[in-house]
Order: C-alpha cells, then structure tokens, then sequence
C-alpha cells in the first residue's frame, strides 16, 4: 500500500519508520540537530504549510498533510489487533 505524502509524493506504508508532528519536531532540540546532520536526505515537499514529518530508512518528508491524516492513509487496510 502507498501513502501520499503530498504534492506528487507517494512512498509505500512499509517504508515509514515515524510520523511526526510540526509541534514535536520543533520543540525537540535531538529533532533539530537530526535535520541538521541529515540534510541531504530531507526533502520539503510542504509548499510553505508544514505540518508534519515523515521518517523512512532513506529520507526524512516535510510534509503539508497532518499527522492523523497520514496515520489514516498508512493503517487503511492493514488488519489491527484487539
């Protein structure tokens, strides 16, 4: 299964390591310094309207879609316990 991740980019749901919230990241100093160490795998695709960020094992996603609505997008269709 894909995830939109906004603009024209899609990347499978099995690729996602965390989905983070604008707050989160920059409230956090680790998250800062991670973007900043990492530069060269961030990839903006928020058009000025960032609201969350996405983690995979080869690149970090600004991303303008919110949190709850990528989880949505990531856990449709995947069977969930309980």
């Amino acid at each position: 299964m894909y995830v939109h991740l906004g603009d024209d980019v899609m990347i499978r749901s099995s690729e996602i390591i965390t989905i983070l919230d604008k707050q989160t990241v920059m409230d956090s100093k680790e998250m800062q310094q991670l973007l900043e160490r990492k530069e060269s795998e961030l990839v903006n695709i928020s058009n000025g309207t960032f609201k969350s960020l996405v983690i995979t094992p080869t690149h970090m996603y600004i991303s303008p879609i919110a949190i709850a609505t990528l989880k949505k997008k990531a856990l449709n269709g995947v069977p969930m316990n309980g």
